[in-house]
């Protein structure tokens, strides 16, 4: 379920208008800007955004990248952007940086077929280039093959199994883990063309036999990328949410806090499961997101990130 708290009804004309006189004066009404776009869904943002280039021949986007710095406006900069633009941007980073590519299987993997397919779209249509096309070119080996075949995947979404080939297939990927290396190509082909739904059968039989989770066999083999990827898009197959409250709580605990993981999971959920992720943290953690959050990071940053999680002032 969703955190954010939005009106059923709003003025996006009005919305436009009050930021631009949060942006007058000496300095700029932060706190205006996170109670409007903090509690607008994303069709109300995208309105509002529209009207405000209507009214005063300026990208809101670009405005707010004038008015707003650091972590508050990296925040509400991927919070404005349809949330397939968002996820364009954020491959785009990582290919970019060349490190962290286990962002890309984590949008490749948690994502239906359709919105995959827009996000495809949307880094096209933003960079030039296709997000298969930059992927390949900035990784190589097995790396390569399982990026590439993650984001390229259309998945069947029905519930359709076959049982013989999840328990053959489950013995393959056992075999492949156990040796470590030399069938890599099979595990790619195994998470790349399989329905979600098919490799939950397949992780499933593989614990049933081994009586260990899978991905608990692949992480001491997480240090280089690869690893990385893998053990990632396996956690998203079997439960994202638990995925996220573990990305979530390493961003908490850590001798300074990943910020860029922080935000990537509050302003990428908020609209989905953000409190199905708060639940499990608070179960695990015995304490609030909220607090833990207030606890870690401060100012417009906190507000901003405490108003997506749904705590009213």
């Amino acid at each position: 379920m969703a955190t954010i708290v939005f009106p059923n009804e709003h003025s996006p004309v009005e919305d436009a208008e009050s930021l631009h006189k949060s942006f007058e004066g000496w300095g700029t009404d932060e706190k205006s800007i996170i109670t409007i776009l903090g509690h607008r869904n994303t069709y109300q943002r995208q309105q509002i955004r529209k009207a405000y280039e209507e009214l005063f021949q300026e990208d809101l986007v670009k405005r707010l990248e004038k008015e707003i710095h650091g972590e508050f406006e990296r925040a509400v900069y991927r919070w404005i952007l349809e949330p397939a633009d968002r996820d364009a941007v954020l491959a785009h980073v990582v290919i970019k940086e060349g490190k962290n590519y286990h962002v890309i299987a984590e949008i490749a993997t948690v994502l239906s077929p359709e919105e995959l397919l827009a996000v495809r779209r949307a880094y096209l249509l933003r960079y030039k280039h296709s997000l298969e096309e930059d992927v390949a070119a900035t990784t190589s080996g097995h790396l390569r093959q399982l990026l590439v075949g993650l984001v390229t995947s259309y998945r069947y979404v029905g519930e359709e199994i076959n049982a013989r080939l999840a328990q053959s297939e489950a013995e393959i990927l056992h075999e492949a883990i156990k040796e470590k290396k030399g069938r890599e190509e099979e595990v790619i082909r195994i998470l790349t063309t399989r329905s979600k739904t098919q490799l939950l059968a397949t992780f499933n039989r593989y614990r049933e036999a081994h009586e260990t989770p899978i991905y608990e066999k692949l992480e001491d083999e997480t240090s280089d990328e690869f690893h990385k990827a893998l053990y990632i898009a396996i956690r998203c197959f079997i439960d994202h949410t638990e995925y996220y409250e573990l990305v979530v709580r390493e961003a908490i605990k850590r001798r300074g806090t990943d910020e860029d993981a922080l935000t990537r999971v509050i302003v990428s959920r908020a609209e989905k499961d953000l409190r199905d992720i708060k639940e499990l943290y608070y179960h695990k953690n015995s304490v609030h997101l909220e607090q833990a959050v207030a606890k870690e990071i401060s100012g417009d940053y906190k507000n901003f990130l405490l108003t997506l999680l749904g705590k009213e002032d």
